[in-house]
């Protein structure tokens, strides 16, 4: 690595870390290193009391400022350990180093990193507040549920059509009130077509004789034990999303 004057560095104590999934490599500045009579280049584990002590080690150095690499999600204890521990974090996009000369290819990650932090080279990537994070988790959290939800919902949709009750035909929604109230019921053991077909609501397009003709279909129980598994993991989702509505309305 080419030798530069201190002055013109605008980052003078920045600290790189290239991340791994396992371990992550760390580069101080060579001046900090000699101060404190260690090597300016070291590997760290990637558990908790490994990120604790390297934040540790960098604060007791005098480094103030830390470039991290934006791999996967692993970035993100290392992220958020160093800032509990008073460190300025620039999240930076490892695209980024590509596109700057000079490099020497036998220069660690970590080394490039310290190198270009330290001179001002790269841009720190949008990262939100701690508040906008936790909101943000929990969005993610709900969006994933209603995913899942509609899945169960598909896998009802299937066991209804094998059995060759055809509600999608008279129900735009078949979790909507009539829909749910029919699946629920014949979960619960009803198999009469006319008092299933009871349960429509007056908004309904379809007739309660089309309803009936619909649901007039081939009982089996491997779809009915299916219908029910399924009903049973979209009421469960359902007591998690009201959970993540709780969560967000406390926080909002």
């Amino acid at each position: 690595m080419a030798m530069r004057k201190r002055e013109d560095e605008v980052f003078a104590n920045a600290a790189g870390i290239d991340i791994g999934a396992s371990s992550h490599w760390v580069a101080v500045p060579r001046h900090l290193a000699e101060a404190a009579g260690c090597e300016p280049v070291r590997e760290v584990g990637a558990m908790t009391d490994d990120l604790n002590a390297l934040a540790a080690w960098l604060v007791g150095l005098g480094v103030d400022t830390v470039a991290v690499e934006s791999t996967g999600v692993y970035w993100i204890p290392v992220f958020e350990v160093l800032e509990q521990h008073g460190l300025k974090v620039w999240l930076v996009d490892a695209r980024q180093l590509k596109y700057v000369p000079g490099r020497k290819s036998d220069v660690q990650d970590c080394r490039w990193l310290q190198k270009l932090m330290s001179l001002g080279l790269l841009r720190a990537a949008w990262r939100p507040s701690a508040e906008v994070c936790v909101l943000r988790a929990v969005a993610r959290q709900r969006e994933t549920l209603l995913a899942e939800q509609a899945s169960w919902v598909q896998r009802m949709q299937k066991a209804l059509v094998q059995m060759n009750i055809q509600l999608t035909e008279v129900l735009s929604d078949v979790m909507g009130q009539t829909g749910q109230a029919i699946v629920r019921d014949i979960v619960a053991g009803q198999r009469d077509a006319q008092v299933l077909a009871g349960h429509r609501h007056r908004r309904i397009r379809a007739s309660e004789a089309e309803i009936v003709k619909a649901l007039t279909g081939n009982w089996r129980e491997e779809h009915l034990f299916v219908l029910k598994q399924a009903l049973a993991m979209y009421d469960d989702i359902g007591r998690h999303l009201a959970e993540c509505d709780a969560r967000l309305d406390a926080l909002l």
